[in-house]
């Protein structure tokens, strides 16, 4: 999982033949960094948890959609494409027609989670389509994740050859050699896939497909990104490598991959998991409450928002309908039925001067610090919000058991306002 990120880092410094063409170079320097290529594989890694193993192919690209355009715009200097840029920026983003060897460099993750190659290439068909919808683009993805799925089941390098040739009719009868004095910059993915799997084919370890990629130069970070992604599923990264490469990429890029190993293992996502950046960002202003940090909490609060994120609420049962029912006695796949249609509202916080908020939780464990809870649900970021403006309440407070931070309604009133422009949202008549 490994294998596309690290082989795109490793890669970033010789980018337009600044390497020598040379397998002989260290691995990691200081002048090393992650480009748009991990951004976007991991990007895609977090849109398919979010997707689900089973979901169908429109869930999925709308899945991409949202992962890409939020990881693009929170690091938007990673070296995109000016036709992707405007695509990662774009309110409706359509797909442009490109056989960009991007769909390749970020499918990584189709070529992990899925049981057949047949399901593996439609995955990676769905993710390259939202953008890449050339067949070019789109089949450098679907021959990625193919012959990862391929390699990490057991199938012989021979058999792969044949499978790719056969399924895609790439030219792969040229060795790296070969091709090292031939090759240019040229961004494409019937120009990069033959060379990143001339890659693979020849080497004999992650490293060395590593190597033989970079040493091809021109576009060394895809080139590497991609051969690296089929070289893991065959070998693996050694344990040596991830602890010096993880050492490179931002804190979300690691929380990102850490739920997308717990994904591969068979653990449920975490539905609150991203809004432990809403926490961080109100911790921090809390600290420091400067303008800056206040418009960066505001800003991932918006975000949230933005991607429908949702948050567990305590709601009270107004008119008391559950007091009928012997909740205690009940085993479990039990069912009931209620006499009488249950009224639920947000539970609300109340400070001594007798000022009423209404509750942020940012997880269940902030929500569990809560002294009495009646009942939980899951409700989306916006609809707090919102009920954040009515009459009776100031504005929302956000994890009122632990940090205390509260936002008033002037304030929540221009996101709310703003997010139903960007949205579509029509007010009620």
């Amino acid at each position: 999982m490994y294998g596309a990120i690290f082989g795109d880092i490793i890669g970033s410094r010789f980018e337009f033949d600044n390497g020598g063409k040379t397998k002989e170079f260290e691995l990691f320097t200081k002048e090393d960094n992650w480009t748009d290529d991990s951004v976007m594989t991991i990007a895609i890694m977090e849109a398919l948890v979010n997707a689900g193993k089973d979901a169908d192919v429109e869930t999925i690209r709308k899945e991409c959609i949202k992962s890409m355009q939020d990881w693009g715009q929170r690091y938007p200097y990673a070296g995109y494409g000016s036709s992707f840029i405007n695509w990662v920026h774009a309110k409706d983003p359509k797909p442009y027609n490109s056989f960009g060897n991007g769909s390749a460099m970020r499918v990584s993750a189709a070529g992990w989670i899925y049981d057949t190659v047949e399901r593996t290439r439609e995955v990676a068909r769905a993710t390259a389509e939202v953008s890449h919808n050339h067949p070019e683009g789109i089949k450098g993805a679907e021959c990625t994740a193919a012959v990862m799925f391929l390699a990490r089941t057991g199938v012989s390098k021979e058999e792969i050859k044949e499978y790719v040739i056969r399924e895609f009719g790439y030219d792969v009868s040229k060795t790296v050699d070969e091709l090292r004095p031939l090759h240019e910059h040229i961004e494409w993915c019937q120009d990069s896939l033959p060379k990143a799997l001339a890659s693979f084919f020849e080497g004999d370890s992650y490293e060395d497909v590593v190597r033989n990629a970079v040493s091809l130069g021109g576009d060394t970070d895809t080139l590497a990104a991609i051969a690296g992604a089929m070289g893991d599923a065959m070998y693996g990264v050694p344990i040596g490598m991830i602890v010096t490469g993880i050492d490179y990429l931002e804190e979300d890029m690691k929380e990102t991959l850490d739920i997308f190993r717990g994904f591969l293992d068979g653990e449920k996502p975490d539905p609150y998991r991203n809004n432990k950046f809403i926490k961080m960002a109100a911790e921090n202003f809390s600290k420091d409450r400067t303008e800056d940090n206040l418009y960066k909490m505001l800003d991932v609060l918006f975000r949230r928002m933005m991607e429908d994120g949702e948050a567990p609420v305590a709601m009270v049962d107004v008119n008391n309908v559950l007091a009928s029912i012997d909740v205690m006695g009940m085993s479990k796949n039990d069912t009931f039925t209620l006499e009488h249609g249950m009224r639920l509202r947000i539970d609300t916080v109340q400070r001594i001067e007798g000022e009423i908020w209404i509750p942020l939780y940012t997880d269940m464990e902030e929500l569990g610090k809560m002294p009495t809870t009646n009942l939980t649900m899951n409700m989306p970021i916006y609809e707090i919000l919102k009920n954040g403006l009515a009459d009776d309440v100031e504005g929302i407070v956000i994890n009122p058991f632990g940090l205390a931070l509260q936002i008033p309604k002037v304030i929540m009133n221009i996101i709310v306002k703003r997010y139903e422009e960007l949205k579509g949202v029509k007010e009620d008549v």
